[in-house]
């Protein structure tokens, strides 16, 4: 699997944890049970192929880290996307850009370029057409504001 694969399943994940109070922890196990994730590679392709060792670890802190870190990133997204509550936001664009913060601000084994494009080619998937460039300004602002400044 690739890393592109392994951060698709993370978004996909962030988005369901949205909406309820479950605990990331539980999100994980539940999806990745061996019989639940094998069904899901007859509906998506995305599926076809489990997370090595490497891959299950960067899904797993990429979505604690979303949960974890929900309320700053919210706020993040309220400072950079201007005229946006991050509850407005589509379930996929607000998983998006909240793993793609977390991405820039907690692994710093990915470079900034790459979650941003990362996250672009996520939102032409998911979101209309107004969408890739949307998240792409949230993002550049973010880490212009939030991470050039510390440098």
């Amino acid at each position: 699997m690739t890393r592109t694969n392994a951060r698709e399943i993370a978004v996909l994940l962030t988005a369901s944890m949205t909406s309820g109070e479950e605990r990331a922890a539980e999100v994980l196990d539940r999806f990745f049970d061996g019989e639940h994730y094998l069904t899901l590679a007859e509906e998506d392709p995305l599926f076809s192929e489990a997370p090595d060792t490497t891959q299950m670890e960067y899904i797993r802190a990429l979505v604690s880290l979303a949960g974890e870190h929900r309320q700053e990133l919210d706020a993040y997204i309220e400072k950079y996307a201007h005229g946006w509550k991050a509850d407005r936001l589509s379930l996929a664009a607000g998983a998006i850009l909240r793993c793609a913060m977390c991405e820039i601000l907690y692994l710093p084994d990915v470079p900034n370029a790459a979650a941003i494009n990362e996250a672009v080619e996520l939102a032409k998937k998911y979101e209309d057409a107004e969408g890739p460039a949307f998240i792409n300004g949230v993002l550049g602002g973010f880490v212009r504001g939030e991470t050039e400044k510390s440098e």
